[in-house]
């Protein structure tokens, strides 16, 4: 057996050759009939158009891009590291953070693709190359060109490339129907939340959420030179999640303030029952139902403290009306800025809410929070199945490109025993 870095024994027979001795990389002119494409992290190359077109920063004069052919060996090389490395579907063209390469007569790209993959899952790329940004990793040309990688023979590797393709392929398809089916679970929790009005049934007229809350408020001042290891809870837009009404207190913040400053800041002050709601950036909108874990901690200016008189509205079932569709379409309509999306203070008073009885709102609260639940464990056991799914795709990569298992009368089925679809 031979040892090849962050793969281990691969067989005898097999030999080990630097990346540079197998791949010519190419530097293509751009066509005008080129589409953009991208190298995702899941492996797949293609168009960019084909996957979606949201999330990207495209450049205006496209200097230094390069022309992609279908059948070309891509490799992003600041995403590299987290498995952005596949073969093109596709002519096109890409920027110059990737490279790309064809393969020698006696190499099958398919091949090489799985192996770096691999390679890069395991953490191996990591530790070649410098970070030059969080979450990323510069995986240039200049290193991959000394990346050693077993090569079996053509034909072994022709073999290996396509068991790799179909088993990969039965993978996917349980992945997607996994995925679909969390999109259902998703949308029936959407309509959960939507029913917590009861409007349909009450036939209740609507007032503004300010008729019912004793304050709406933020933390309308400067933090930074306050804010320390230790202290008070210092509440952000970060601690809301979006899509449930539980505070987030992963990485939270703490603030001490001098006693004069303290006195001052009361109104910023969090009392058990009130709503928290995100009114700057992405998480504008977003929403919480304070609890003893966050009570008497402050709220950053990006967030807004509702108060809600008890004996006219509940809490947890304001909390639910404002992470439902019904309210998120009001407050995304009333969102302004420019390259940061805001509400104000007004826009959460403005908000519309159903006047019924607080027994009601209670009833109803109680009764979408069980349905929910158990929306919510569904959707967690689904992304259980997944990441398993997941695991287990990538450990029959490694042992395929490997040559732990013979390809040729193996098959991947057994892997996905056990992950129900």
């Amino acid at each position: 057996m031979t040892n090849v870095p962050a793969l281990g024994e691969v067989p005898s027979h097999w030999t080990v050759e630097r990346a540079k001795w197998l791949l010519n990389r190419q530097r293509r002119d751009v066509r005008t009939e080129d589409g953009i494409v991208t190298a995702f992290r899941d492996g797949q190359v293609t168009l960019r158009e084909n996957r979606r077109t949201d999330g990207f920063t495209n450049a205006i004069h496209e200097i230094g891009y390069q022309g992609i052919r279908k059948g070309d060996l891509v490799v992003h090389g600041m995403d590299g590291f987290a498995g952005a490395i596949g073969v093109s579907d596709a002519d096109g063209k890409a920027s110059p953070v990737v490279h790309t390469y064809i393969a020698h007569q006696n190499v099958d790209v398919r091949y090489v693709a799985y192996t770096l993959r691999s390679m890069a899952l395991s953490g191996y790329v990591t530790t070649l190359a410098k970070g030059i940004r969080e979450r990323s990793t510069a995986f240039d040309a200049a290193t991959l060109a000394n990346v050693q990688l077993p090569v079996p023979s053509l034909t072994e590797q022709r073999r290996i490339a396509d068991f790799l393709d179909a088993e990969t392929a039965r993978f996917d398809q349980l992945a997607a129907a996994m995925r679909s089916q969390d999109d259902l679970l998703k949308d029936r929790r959407l309509r959960l939340l939507d029913s917590v009005r009861g409007t349909d049934q009450d036939g209740a007229p609507l007032a503004r959420l300010g008729y019912f809350s004793s304050l709406i408020t933020s933390g309308s001042r400067g933090w930074s030179e306050y804010v320390s290891d230790t202290g008070e809870l210092f509440f952000r837009s970060a601690n809301l999640y979006s899509d449930r009404i539980q505070p987030k207190l992963a990485n939270a913040a703490y603030v001490q303030l001098p006693q004069s400053e303290a006195a001052e800041s009361q109104r910023a002050r969090i009392q058990v029952g009130d709503c928290l709601v995100g009114i700057t950036g992405a998480n504008a909108g977003w929403v919480c139902l304070a609890d003893t874990s966050v009570a008497h901690g402050y709220v950053s200016q990006h967030v807004c403290l509702v108060r809600p008189e008890p004996h006219r509205i509940d809490g947890h079932w304001l909390a639910l009306l404002i992470a439902s569709p019904y309210v998120q379409g009001e407050l995304m309509g009333s969102q302004y800025g420019g390259t940061k999306t805001q509400l104000s203070l007004p826009d959460v008073r403005a908000i519309r809410v159903p006047v019924l009885p607080v027994s009601r709102q209670v009833q109803l609260a109680q009764s979408v929070n069980r349905q929910t639940e158990l929306v919510d464990r569904q959707r967690a056991l689904r992304q259980q199945q997944l990441t398993l799914l997941a695991e287990r795709r990538q450990a029959l990569i490694a042992a395929a490109v490997t040559g732990q298992f013979d390809v040729s009368t193996a098959s991947g089925r057994n892997v996905t025993e056990g992950v129900s679809a």
